[in-house]
């Protein structure tokens, strides 16, 4: 099994309608009420309103967000393990 090296991860959000995510990994998801991110410490789901993915940069592994932010939920523990019954589990059955 391959074993996990963390890197930085780091939220910035201002005024819950605009925010920049560093450590990201992957963008799995994104619609105007969630954007679901795969990111140094587990994967992120963000729920809120008229959610943007504004800007995308792979290199950095950064997302600039803007929109109404209500909630900043991790659904697993960044381990590399997946949770029984976890956001990976559920988006693929």
């Amino acid at each position: 099994m391959e074993e996990r090296i963390m890197k930085n991860h780091k939220i910035s959000l201002f005024n819950r309608n605009n925010g920049i995510i560093n450590g990201v990994r992957d963008v799995i998801s994104f619609d105007l009420n969630e954007i679901i991110l795969d990111t140094e410490q587990g994967i992120l789901v963000i729920h809120g309103e008229d959610l943007h993915v504004t800007k995308l940069t792979v290199e950095k592994g950064e997302v600039e967000l803007e929109g109404i932010v209500d909630s900043l939920i991790y659904s697993d523990n960044g381990s590399g393990k997946e949770e029984r019954g976890g956001i990976m589990r559920r988006l693929f059955r």
